[in-house]
């Protein structure tokens, strides 16, 4: 990543992935604003992390933090996906924009359900426009894991699709800088891999008894 390290918005970002991701990147240095449909909710985590880290962060409504942010992730129950991205389009335009989230339907969470569009990230892209680079990224970490203090994360690799590649490469340094092994993965049609692959891990947690499955991709690159 270049010296100056860009703002990371973290739309729904009080819930336990987009919380942990915002921790994991404060802890190396990242400028965070903190976004929830509530802004009193946001503006709390973003003073827990500010005492955390000994310095400031941002808590604002979800319109306000795709504004202000330079990379903006989404983290938000399937039920609430098309109607937050309706609402915070007009500020994403140009930017790069992370979609994390699962289509989970409860209660049968343990169950692949794709959208008609085929994932979620397709159906992201779909909403935000060509103007937006949409990358799908980190369905398959447990936010359990990304509290942790361990500077890398054994076993949550990350499959980065979208499809722009230089987007792409983006997302997958910045996993990399928190401590994860990401690898590109293909155009964002692909996302439907990952986005199903969270329903099977969450089986297999329940019938394993895991604290929080992962993925590991096996084999030697051999270019970049």
């Amino acid at each position: 990543m270049s010296e100056k390290r860009p703002t990371l918005a973290f739309i729904g970002g009080t819930g336990d992935l987009g919380s942990g991701l915002a921790w994991r990147f404060a802890r190396v240095g990242f400028p965070i604003v903190i976004g929830s449909r509530l802004a009193d909710r946001a503006i709390k985590a973003a003073e827990s992390l500010s005492a955390t880290f000994a310095r400031g962060f941002a808590g604002m409504a979800n319109i306000e933090a795709a504004r202000a942010g330079d990379i903006v992730f989404m983290s938000v129950p399937f039920e609430n996906h098309r109607t937050t991205l309706e609402s915070i389009g007009s500020e994403v335009r140009g930017k790069i924009f992370v979609d994390t989230t699962v289509p989970l339907v409860p209660p049968k969470v343990m169950r692949v359900q794709l959208p008609a569009e085929g994932c979620v990230g397709k159906r992201t892209q779909n909403l935000l426009g060509a103007e937006v680079r949409v990358v799908s990224a980190f369905q398959n970490v447990a936010a359990a894991h990304l509290k942790s203090e361990a500077e890398t994360l054994p076993g949550c690799d990350v499959p980065v699709s979208g499809d722009d590649a230089d987007a792409r490469e983006v997302v997958v340094r910045l996993a990399e800088e928190i401590g994860f092994k990401a690898w590109h993965a293909g155009p964002i049609d692909n996302a439907a891999v990952a986005e199903a692959l969270t329903s099977v891990l969450i089986f297999m947690n329940k019938r394993y008894g895991i604290a929080g499955a992962g993925i590991k991709i096996g084999g030697t690159p051999t270019k970049i």
